[in-house]
């Protein structure tokens, strides 16, 4: 007789209606986010948790909030997402970005407020690649004289 032990909970499907939303994509260093946004409650979801519950950091919790923050619509929109690669800070740069550009395809006249305060730009940055000859991307081995 085996008894099962689940370790693992199954992951509850989110039931949202978001047939009438919008979708955009955002990134940042090596992360991607799908990002559905509906008018609603200021519900956010991010890979079928609640935000909280995924940021369990509360830094990286007001950086996903920050465009609807900005624009005082906090309460305005339900945000659904699902976002693959990279670590947590760089997963909640690419919601942010995610977020942005689908509040400028919701109401295409926040694209200049949003534009001035950088949140519908790719950030750029990425890890530099290792260099041969040395330890990590510019440190170099160790040097001995004797």
């Amino acid at each position: 007789m085996e008894t099962q032990t689940n370790l693992n909970p199954p992951i509850k499907k989110i039931k949202l209606d978001f047939k009438d939303s919008i979708y955009a994509t955002g990134r940042r260093k090596k992360s991607i986010a799908k990002v559905w946004l509906k008018k609603g409650t200021g519900q956010i979801h991010v890979n079928g948790k609640k935000m909280i519950e995924y940021f369990v950091k509360e830094n990286l919790q007001m950086a996903v909030i920050r465009p609807l923050s900005y624009l005082k619509r906090e309460t305005e929109f339900d945000v659904i997402s699902t976002v693959k690669g990279g670590g947590l800070s760089g997963q909640a740069g690419a919601i942010v970005h995610g977020i942005a550009r689908a509040l400028v395809e919701f109401e295409p006249e926040l694209k200049p407020t949003l534009k001035k305060s950088k949140f519908t730009t790719r950030d750029s940055r990425m890890v530099e690649r290792k260099k041969f000859g040395r330890r990590k991307a510019r440190r170099s081995f160790q040097f001995s004289k004797r």
